[in-house]
Parts: C-alpha cells; structure tokens; sequence
C-alpha cells in the first residue's frame, strides 16, 4: 500500500486534523506555492473561502485559526500550540498576515475569510479555496483545496487525478485490499507488521524508520501524560470541565483496593483516551490515529499494552506498524473523514486499527489481525459524526474511550479464535463505505443533526 505509517500517524495539533491540520497545511501550501511562483511580493490581499462542512463547523473546529497561521508560513508538526494565542494576537491586532514570515499583506478576519455555508463543492465536503490579489484589487492566484481527513489535502489538480494508481513501484508490497494483504504475508512468510517495515524501509534507513516510529509512541504517550495533568475548561463555549486530572489522582488514589476490583483495568483505559481527546479539544500536541478527532483509541490501547502485558519496544513497533497498514486499507477503499462517512470513518476505524495492533504486539496471527481489524469496525458501523456546538467535546471525548474498550475486545474475541469468520475486512470496509455514502449529510460533520440539535446549549 503507498499510504506511509506516517502519514497516518502525524504530530499535530487539536482540535481536528481534516478542519485544524487540513486548512493550515492548505494554507501554508498556498504562501509556498506565490513564492515557487515568484508572486510573493506582488500580493497585497490574501482571503480564504470555506465551503460545506469546514465553513459550517469550521469556527468551532479553529479552521479559521489554522489557515490564518498556515499562510504566516506555520506547520502543524512544528507549531507550538503554547504561542498560538500570540500569533493570531499579533495578526489581529495589525490586521495583516507576513506570508511565509516574509511578506506582509492586509488581512481582516471579518472581511478575509468567508464562510459559505450553504455551499458544497462537488469533489468533498471539506473545501476551501485561497486567493491573492495585488495593490489594485486584481487576483494574482487563487487555488482550491480539498481536506479529505487525517489532515491529507489535495488541491483542485491533484483532485482530478485522483484515480488510485494500478501500481505502485515505489514500495516492495502493493496492496489494494485486506486479501491482498494476508496473501502476500503467506507467500512471504512475514506478518503484516513486517511487510509494512519492509515498505517503510523503501522509503528510508530501518534505523530511521524505526527511531521514528519509537517517537510517534513516546508524542503518544506525551499526549496523555500532559492530558491528565492539565486542568480547566475547554475552549468553545460549551463549558465542557477537562476530567483528566481528577479521573487520575481518583485512580492512583485506590489504586491498590482497585486491584479487587475485575473491571478496574477500564477505568485507566477510560483515562488515557479521556485525556488524549481533551488535550485534543484544548488544540494541544496530538497524533493523528488516523485522526484528530479519533486521536485517543490507538494511544490508549497501546499504554495498555505497554502496561499491562509489559509491552516492548518492538512489541509496539509491531502494533503502530499493523495498525498503520489496516488504516491505509480504509484509507484506500473508503475514508477518514467524518465530513465524508461519519464517525464510522474516524472512531470506527481508530477502533478497528487499535484491534489489529493490540493482536498482532500479542502475538496473534495475521488471520486473527484480520479478523480483530474486522470486528472493531463491525460495531462501529453507521457511527454518526455530530459534534455539540461544531467543537470537538461532546460526544468525541467519551467517544474515543468507548473505542478503546471495544478495540481491546475485538482483540480478545479475535485472540479467542482460529482467524475464521464469515465477513471479511474487506467485506466490512466496504459496508462502511456504502453506509457513508447512503448516511443524510447532516450526519456528516455539520452539526445539523444528532445530538447537536438535540442537546441545549447553554
């Protein structure tokens, strides 16, 4: 499969990778592109344009934010979440954005960026377009781009190229599907973790490679630990207090009666994903897995791993590696996006991803991957995208730990057979696929629907 474990698995920040991540790369790509273009010093005026599900939930999710920060020349893996205050500060307070750090043009939030939302462009749900003008008022460029979930984007030529290639020479292993997959890790004799190293290695130095996925563990693991230590309310209005802290000093308070206790085990599950989705909410420091909004599954269940079964490094290696090579299956066939299938597209294949990696650092079989990554998503399946107030809070948090749970019993389940089942992955993905497409688009990261309209806002 040509999509990278780290282009899955990326260093952000919150609260979304298709709506915060997505419109800063987009923008950013955008100043990049006047400069390779030599139009840098001609633009006098940059706006933005969203379209669909970024422009109707776009403020809650910090769209705005990202692109202003994305066409000051800012990245998501580099950006210090701590200074974004100060950035967008600065900006407003001079009404003008230096692109790139390099050019200072006029900007004003109420003016210069548009939010059309009664407008969906054909290609995806979430589109923006960016335009530049001269001194006159002329339009100098003006591009439109595509988030399409995990914080990819493509812009308007790149979408229209976008038949899946019939081959890709650029890795040792190509596949299309979840059979594809298992019947090349048969002919090979390797497991999927394995093939998807050997892939990686393609790409880059093994020893790169695996220091680099150590690093996407330990920003994981990072994201918890600041989680359950940082208090106070989220961000957004809904008042929504952050658990964390108070879930973690109750835990290790009894920590020791807790050991009676059969189902204790849940409640640190429960923490960890807690802690990762509302350092997410605050627009902290996270990993997309495969998703912001999706970001507390795969952390969660590999610090179960790690702590429960005494997890190795390459123990861990093996579970980012699996989990990595089921999300591009998903990725390939169906989406991330909850703005294109729902929720069943983020959680739901979080879920499924965490099952395989849990079985596979387990010891399970490739049959028995297969079939934790086909039970993860099976009970996740039609799972709505409908954020309270357009914020990543209510139900995503909570959200998040449920498919933790879940991941941890598809494995177990999984672990308790032979591999054999009657729905395949692939099967499965593309039920998920079809439920999207056939799911009421208010249902699809619009907050027009579900609990958005069903709870009050106070």
């Amino acid at each position: 499969m040509s999509v990278s474990l780290f282009e899955l698995f990326k260093v952000g920040v919150g609260p979304s990778s298709s709506h915060t991540t997505g419109p800063m790369v987009a923008a950013q790509r955008f100043s990049a592109m006047l400069r390779e273009m030599d139009m840098l010093g001609q633009v006098a005026q940059v706006s933005v344009d969203f379209y669909g599900s970024l422009a109707l939930t776009g403020k809650g999710h910090g769209s705005d934010s990202a692109a202003m920060l994305g066409l000051a020349g800012h990245e998501p893996a580099s950006l210090d979440p701590d200074r974004v205050p100060e950035y967008l500060e600065a900006m407003r307070q001079k009404q003008e954005i230096a692109l790139l750090a390099e050019q200072p043009v006029a900007f004003e939030e109420e003016r210069d960026l548009r939010f059309h939302f009664k407008d969906r462009m054909p290609f995806h749900s979430n589109a923006m377009a960016c335009e530049a003008r001269d001194s006159a008022g002329k339009i100098l460029f003006r591009r439109m781009y595509y988030s399409i979930g995990g914080g990819f984007v493509v812009d308007e030529v790149e979408a229209g190229n976008n038949a899946p290639s019939p081959m890709d020479t650029g890795v040792p292993f190509y596949f299309a599907s979840g059979a594809e997959l298992l019947e090349m890790c048969q002919n090979e004799g390797l497991s999927i973790a394995q093939l998807m190293l050997r892939n990686e290695c393609a790409r880059q130095p093994l020893e790169q490679v695996e220091q680099a996925i150590d690093a996407i563990g330990e920003a994981m693991m990072a994201c918890i630990d600041r989680g359950c230590r940082e208090e106070g309310i989220l961000p957004g209005g809904l008042q929504v207090k952050r658990r964390a802290p108070q879930i973690a000093a109750e835990l290790r308070a009894r920590q020791e009666a807790s050991l009676s206790e059969p189902l204790g085990t849940l409640d640190w599950i429960n923490l960890w994903a807690i802690a990762v989705n509302e350092e997410n909410a605050a627009g902290g420091r996270v990993v997309t897995a495969p998703t912001n909004g999706a970001a507390g599954i795969i952390p969660a269940v590999l610090r179960y791993y790690e702590r429960c079964y005494r997890g190795t490094t390459e123990g861990k290696r093996t579970f980012l590696l699996t989990a990595a090579a089921i999300g591009a299956l998903y990725k390939r066939n169906a989406s991330i996006s909850g703005a294109e299938v729902g929720c069943q597209g983020e959680v739901g294949v979080a879920c499924s991803m965490a099952a395989a990696g849990l079985t596979a650092a387990l010891g399970g079989d490739i049959w028995q991957v297969e079939n934790a990554a086909e039970i993860g998503m099976e009970h996740n399946l039609g799972l709505t995208c409908d954020p309270v107030g357009g914020l990543v809070q209510i139900p995503c948090i909570e959200r998040n730990a449920m498919g933790a749970v879940k991941a941890i019993d598809a494995s177990r389940l999984a672990l308790m057979g032979d591999g054999s089942h009657m729905v395949s992955l692939d099967k499965v993905i593309e039920t998920m696929r079809q439920t999207g497409r056939d799911m009421r688009r208010k249902y699809k990261e619009t907050s027009k629907g579900g609990l958005a309209v069903n709870v009050v806002e106070c």
